[in-house]
């Protein structure tokens, strides 16, 4: 019975026409997905890359969240174009369903012996759709109960990022939902989300090749705010191993390993607020494929008379 209520409640929050409780997604891999939060990052790093993550909430508890993100950014400043990135998000919880689909530009402003800035800015649509499977208790259904129905709008980001030289320190603060479209078949609005995030990268503090990362995100919909502290241990630049604290929900353990163009992480969340008596943890996989171009060839000519 509990669970059940659980993922009623969750979907009454999800759909509520006033916005009660903080509705974006949580990720604990937040430090590989900037792009779908702060679209100023997009493309900044090197190299043409794609991410997938899938997170599974609470696991055993029926009708809790399952969600499954994939990014997709390009570099192109050897065309003076910037970042361009494509972000797609997919979120089920109880008998509702969540699509994302953005469109992600970076103007890339280089300082020269300071960094980089990324101006960006996201367009795409919101779908929000459900699907209740009701079991009246007579042979008739109650006319009152909501049905299957769907919605899509207009949503809209916007974010400014900064890279240091030498890829050590980043920062950035981002809106999402900027548009704030109703769903009105559902009386749903999505409430604007504000983002600050900044990490720093101490080379060698263990020795050679044994590096400290530490990041932080920050999020609020000003009403609810929660924050991730992510402290990882990397070694070679080919193994890590970290904590992640998330405020009021969770402390979190992550592996992963990169080689070649690959990198693949692991992290389970240990429930920590008063679903911990029901929940069982979250599991969330991740993984990440970079393609780097080969540098523009260099033609020289000479006239014949100088051979």
């Amino acid at each position: 019975m509990k669970k059940r209520l659980l993922a009623f409640s969750a979907f009454i929050a999800l759909t509520s026409g006033v916005s009660l409780a903080q509705q974006d997604k949580l990720i604990t891999h937040f430090i590989f997905d900037k792009m779908s939060i702060n679209p100023g990052s997009t493309g900044i790093s090197d190299g043409i890359c794609g991410t997938m993550i899938y997170r599974n909430q609470w696991d055993k508890v029926n009708g809790a969240p399952n969600s499954a993100l994939f990014n997709a950014e390009a570099n192109l400043d050897r065309y003076n174009i910037g970042g361009v990135g494509l972000s797609f998000y997919h979120d089920a919880i109880a008998f509702s369903r969540q699509n994302n689909l953005q469109l992600n530009y970076s103007y890339h402003l280089f300082v020269q012996n300071v960094g980089t800035f990324g101006i960006g800015a996201g367009v795409g649509i919101l779908n929000l759709g459900m699907d209740p499977k009701w079991v009246p208790p007579t042979s008739s259904a109650d006319p009152l109960l909501p049905l299957a129905t769907s919605g899509t709008n207009l949503d809209v980001n916007a974010g400014i990022y900064f890279r240091g030289m030498g890829q050590k320190f980043y920062a950035g603060l981002s809106a999402t939902h900027l548009s704030e479209s109703e769903i009105e078949v559902l009386k749903y609005t999505p409430a604007r989300h504000y983002y600050a995030m900044t990490g720093y990268r101490f080379p060698n503090l263990f020795g050679e090749t044994h590096d400290l990362d530490v990041q932080a995100l920050l999020r609020t919909d000003l009403v609810q705010y929660s924050a991730d502290i992510n402290v990882r241990y990397i070694w070679d630049n080919r193994f890590y191993g970290g904590l992640t604290y998330r405020t009021s929900d969770a402390v979190a353990g992550m592996i992963g390993v990169h080689f070649g163009p690959w990198t693949f992480g692991y992290s389970y969340d240990f429930t920590v607020n008063k679903l911990s008596t029901v929940s069982r943890g979250s599991h969330e996989l991740m993984a990440k494929y970079c393609y780097y171009l080969p540098p523009i060839p260099v033609h020289k000519y000479k006239h014949p008379r100088w051979l």
